[in-house]
């Protein structure tokens, strides 16, 4: 039985500058994407009205998709908090095989 290759990318509207600072200072395994113009969060549905220091602003909601081996997203999680989100994540992956 082959075992299904995992790829974990993170995406976001800052800088590559900002984005390998950022890798660098986490020690994260995994490649950062820039999307400084915001076009794959707007194509995802991921731009909503936040509220920020009481305006509302649009920005990015955190959100992690989980995208089969055929292309389709099999899972998403919304408003998402970091701390625990990892384990979070690969329970999710755990019980979907």
């Amino acid at each position: 039985m082959q075992r299904a290759r995992l790829v974990v990318l993170r995406i976001s509207a800052d800088s590559p500058a900002a984005q390998l600072k950022f890798k660098q200072q986490h020690q994260l395994p995994y490649t950062l994407l820039a999307d400084t113009d915001k076009k794959v969060a707007d194509a995802y549905g991921v731009i909503k009205e936040k509220n920020m220091y009481g305006k509302k602003v649009k920005g990015i909601a955190r959100t992690t998709f989980v995208i089969d081996g055929q292309g389709k997203i099999a899972r998403v999680f919304e408003n998402v908090k970091p701390e625990g989100h990892a384990e979070e994540v690969l329970a999710a992956l755990q019980t979907q095989k």
